[in-house]
């Protein structure tokens, strides 16, 4: 069982029944694909009338939709857990799952993380922290789903800087032996999802001891765990929650499940979790407009842009041709910022301009075939060094890197009641 320190938890969780088709249920997060509609109108065509996660949240192309779709989300959600389509699966336990993609299977581990441990404020250094800047504008939208869910879902995945593999490999190598939850292909080239049930004391007690030890090797304000996909989501839950502590007990509050967000923890070290930059597209705007305040905008702050050399490496991508470019002698210390500060200050000179953060290189290279339209790829990112980033950066600029390919984003499965 899990001490009362932990931030990483045992819970109820919930499942789709057995008579549920997994395939059709499980749907990738609601924050992909959010400039290709026509890939949720290909879930949509998919799932049918048939139960699924897709109708329990919402894809943020549809943002502007929101008002018409959040009471239906609430009102689904509350009929799944009627009828019986969403039940308990894990009474006090995880869920080991296993996520087979083209970059090979990656092991994680599904529980809650108390978000009493967690603060995203600029300059807190709790031990549950994002690793992206948290823009509060994206907030109210996912707040008007949480208030009043009564469950929720999660796409949150949390990284452990575990080298020596102490805290979910022990798992790994008994799966054999737990109870199976799942077993079934993803859709839309997803791959393929299996999960177990963690249930026995032994192997709560171990994962708990093994990220004790972690945050005793780490020193004074140890980073635990850094929050590597769906930090926005993870805020929202926070945000929730701290509007509703003040109106409970100092009881109440020990054990609220609001209190604890599920989420999915995953090794940094795993061979098959990639990390891969998240690229730029900009539209309303010619390249060769946003070249030249480009241009003004380094030789302004002592920087310059060149086709080869020293400094941050970019690629615009214009039409069916791609440029190098590259800023000497940057003033920030990651790409990423390199091109997000530039970006900003133009965006905000050039209102009819609007930025898209891309998942892959190929969407980008599909969609900057538009007219008035510019790709910006960035470079690799090196996951080994992330860790020291993050404690050196403090948070990375928003958008910064991606876990895998959009197609290998973490699709919904588990719930829990909120």
């Amino acid at each position: 069982m899990a001490t009362n320190e932990s931030v990483f938890r045992p819970a109820e969780i919930l499942l789709p029944a057995a008579e549920v088709a997994k395939e059709k249920w499980a749907c990738v997060a609601c924050d992909q694909y959010t400039s290709q509609p026509e890939y949720w109108e290909e879930v949509e065509s998919v799932v049918g009338d048939q139960p699924s996660t897709l109708r329990l949240m919402l894809p943020e192309c549809y943002l502007a939709q929101s008002d018409e779709r959040v009471p239906r989300i609430h009102a689904t959600m509350a009929e799944y857990l009627q009828s019986g389509i969403l039940t308990p699966a894990v009474e006090n336990g995880f869920v080991l799952c296993f996520r087979t993609t083209e970059s090979g299977t990656r092991t994680g581990l599904v529980g809650t993380v108390d978000l009493e441990a967690y603060d995203y404020t600029a300059g807190s250094l709790p031990l549950v922290r994002p690793t992206e800047q948290t823009i509060a504008e994206r907030l109210p939208a996912r707040l008007k789903i949480r208030r009043g869910a009564p469950v929720e879902l999660s796409h949150i995945l949390i990284l452990i800087d575990d080298p020596e593999g102490t805290v979910l490999e022990p798992l790994k190598q008994k799966a054999g032996s737990l109870r199976e939850l799942y077993d079934f292909d993803l859709m839309q080239r997803g791959g393929h999802l299996k999960g177990y049930a963690v249930e026995a004391e032994e192997d709560l007690r171990s994962v708990d001891q093994a990220l004790d030890n972690l945050k005793a090797g780490m020193g004074e304000n140890p980073l635990l765990l850094a929050v590597g996909d769906g930090n926005h989501s993870l805020a929202t839950a926070k945000a929730y929650w701290n509007e509703i502590r003040e109106t409970l007990t100092e009881a109440e509050r020990e054990t609220h499940p609001a209190r604890f967000a599920l989420c999915e923890i995953e090794n940094i070290h795993d061979p098959a979790l990639k990390f891969e930059p998240i690229h730029r597209l900009v539209t309303g705007t010619t390249p060769e407009e946003l070249y030249d305040c480009w241009e003004k905008y380094a030789a302004e702050r002592g920087m310059t842009l060149a086709e080869d050399g020293e400094g941050h490496t970019f690629t615009m991508v214009i039409r069916k041709d791609e440029y190098p470019v590259v800023v000497r002698n940057p003033k920030c210390v990651i790409p990423c910022e390199t091109i997000q500060t530039f970006l900003d200050d133009f965006l905000a000179s050039h209102p009819e301009a609007v930025i898209d953060y891309i998942h892959g290189a190929a969407a980008v290279r599909e969609l900057a075939k538009k007219r008035d339209s510019v790709g910006f790829l960035l470079p690799d990112i090196d996951k080994h060094a992330f860790f020291e980033d993050v404690k050196r950066l403090g948070v990375l600029p928003r958008k910064t890197f991606s876990m895998g390919e959009a197609d290998e984003k973490r699709f919904y499965m588990e719930a829990k009641k909120i």
